[in-house]
This record gives structure tokens, sequence and C-alpha cells, in this order.
């Protein structure tokens, strides 16, 4: 059995999303129906990223298995003969049978469009919101400042999302500006980040929207993402200014992770995890981190080493030590004592 990795484009006004659902036609049915007829085989593809009804997409990822012997390239050409024409493979390539999409460490990239003017232009319709306030976006460019870093971004997270924590790290964000022929501006907000949750960019969308035409001040942001409470954002923009632009999967691990912010502040060494010794640990060291957030910290750097192939982690609270001691459990890890700079390792304790 092989495993075909997809880039795939597609206009997502037509569908209900990309997952799919009973109530509605969506990408992944299409893609599934166009491998099926090639190949003569049910594999359901598997999406790296989920985007909701009328969202676009330049460089999803997705990947199917087959016994189909074709060259991994050919499959481009092939599916795309089966596909409407509002969606497209860009490439298709071999990968291993054991490669999972979502369980790779990646810098997802996202676009959000808005078409400023007081007449809308029925030629961005599809791929813009429109909003006839005047926007400045400069008081949208000092508001962005603090959302780069590791953060809790559950401010931007709508009800209905499954993710287990809501901490993401923002790589980058930038806000473009340019004159569109028909009157008016095209304003682009590129963000980039370790992941998203559900509707957290069209949420920043929607209460950039509010700063850039005065109804809060730029000051708003830090205070939103600081309360942690959905209640304060702004409404979530609409879907047709949303492109999910590219997913760029890591090829190696960092020799260090490091996050600081006001909550937490921690560096996660991961030199022998990556050199692939015989023990692969890494070992986290815990600068200061608040009480509400100390928990869930140390679960979500514990179970993103062992995603990464950590068979433990030692770790050091160099704030306050007192808060380890064996037989804590973060998660499915267990605390126990260890020798040496690093006094406490975790491991699975399902071994």
């Amino acid at each position: 059995m092989r495993r075909i990795r997809l880039t795939v484009s597609y206009d997502g006004t037509a569908y209900c999303g990309s997952q799919v659902q009973p109530n509605g036609v969506t990408i992944e049915e299409k893609l599934n129906e166009a491998v099926e007829k090639l190949t003569g085989e049910k594999s359901p593809v598997i999406f790296a990223s989920r985007t909701d009804s009328g969202v676009h997409a330049l460089g999803n990822i997705a990947v199917f298995d087959t016994e189909m012997r074709m060259t991994a390239e050919k499959f481009t050409f092939a599916l795309n003969q089966r596909l409407p024409e509002d969606i497209r493979i860009r490439a298709s390539e071999e990968v291993p049978a054991d490669w999972h999409p979502r369980k790779q460490n990646c810098r997802k990239t996202y676009i959000y469009r808005i078409y400023n003017h007081k007449i809308p232009d029925p030629l961005l319709r599809l791929y813009s919101q429109f909003c006839y306030y005047d926007l400045d976006t400069e008081k949208m460019r000092q508001a962005v400042r603090c959302l780069t870093g590791e953060h809790d971004f559950n401010c931007f997270c709508s009800a209905r999302s499954q993710a287990e924590n809501t901490v993401r790290t923002i790589y980058g964000i930038e806000i473009l500006e340019e004159a569109v022929p028909a009157g008016g501006k095209l304003i682009t907000i590129r963000i980039s980040g370790s992941g998203f949750l559900y509707n957290m960019v069209r949420i920043i969308a929607g209460t950039l929207l509010q700063i850039g035409s005065g109804i809060r001040p730029a000051e708003d942001m830090e205070r939103i993402l600081r309360a942690r409470d959905r209640k304060n954002a702004g409404p979530v923009a609409g879907a047709c200014g949303l492109t999910l632009a590219s997913i760029e999967f890591q090829k190696e691990l960092e020799d260090e992770v490091s996050a600081e912010n006001e909550d937490w502040s921690y560096v996660l060494d991961q030199r022998e995890l990556k050199a692939g010794k015989t023990v692969r640990a890494a070992y986290l060291t815990v600068y200061r981190c608040a009480e509400r957030d100390y928990q869930e910290l140390l679960t979500r750097l514990f179970h993103q080493n062992y995603r990464n192939g950590a068979a433990c982690t030692y770790v050091r609270d160099l704030e306050k030590p007192g808060r380890l001691a064996p037989g804590q459990q973060y998660g499915f890890y267990t605390l126990e004592a260890a020798e040496g700079e690093y006094p406490w390792r975790a491991g699975d304790k399902g071994q």
C-alpha cells in the first residue's frame, strides 16, 4: 500500500467546507469520488487542515492510500481530469505509509482579505469581506503586535471547537494595503502560526474590523488576549475573505524551543532527541509559570515531546521547585524522581 500526498487548491464558495458531512457537498467528497474513479478503491482522503463552508485554499494538504502503481507525480493530472474546475491538485508525491498530515510539526499561513470602499466590487465579492466604513490600517497594525508569540488564544476560539488546549504560536502577522483599480483598497491580513483554533483567524479579522473602523481602540486587542474570554472579542468575519495559503512541514527538530509571555517562560532542549540517541529524551526548564497554566503547560509539552519521538522528558522548575513531586500526573505522563541537573522525569504512564 502506498500513501500519496496531495497539495490541493479550491474555491470554497460552492462547498460546505472541506470535511465530509451528511448535509452538503464538500471538498473531501469530491476528492474521494475522484480517487475512487481513478483507482477503483475506496480510500478516503485525510486533510491536514479543515476549512469551513465558503473558505478557500491555495495549498491545503491531503493524503490517501492506494495500491495503484502510477508514478506519484502523475496523480496530479489524472485526478484533475476527474475533479470539478473549482478544485485542483497542484502537486502529488509519495510519502511513507505512516506519514499523517495532522501529526506533523508545521507552519500554517492564512490570508484574510477585506475590500474597503463605499460600493462593493462584484469581482471581489467571493474572495474578500466587504466593509464600507473607512478602515485605519495603521491602527490595525498596532493592534496585532501583541499576538505574536506563544499565547492562550481562547478569546479567539468559537464555542464549537474540539481543541484539547487553546495555546498556539503565532510566528508572524502583517497587514498589507493596496489600491483597487475600481476604487477603494484591498487590505490583506497575513498570519502564520503553528496551528489555529476554530474560527480563530476570522475572529481576529472581525476584531480588527472593529478596531480599524474606530469602534474599539487598538489597545483593546491586548486586553482581549489577556482576558481569555470569547465574549470580549469581535464577531466572526465572513468566510469568503479567508484563504488557507500554505502548510509547511518541519523537516527536522530545532535544537531548542522557547516561549516567553506574561504568563510563562520556558526552554525545551531537543538536541538529544534530534540527534537520535539510544535514550531519546528532551529537557524542559520552567523559568516561571502562573499557577492557572502550570498543569496544562507541562501536559502539552510532555505530549509534544512524546509525539516527536521522546521516550521521556526530564524537567526542572527554577521558579518553584516544590511544585513538582513523584506520582504527579500530567495527562498520560507520570512524574518520577531522577538524578542530576534535572531532578524529575516524565514518562508515559501506560509504559
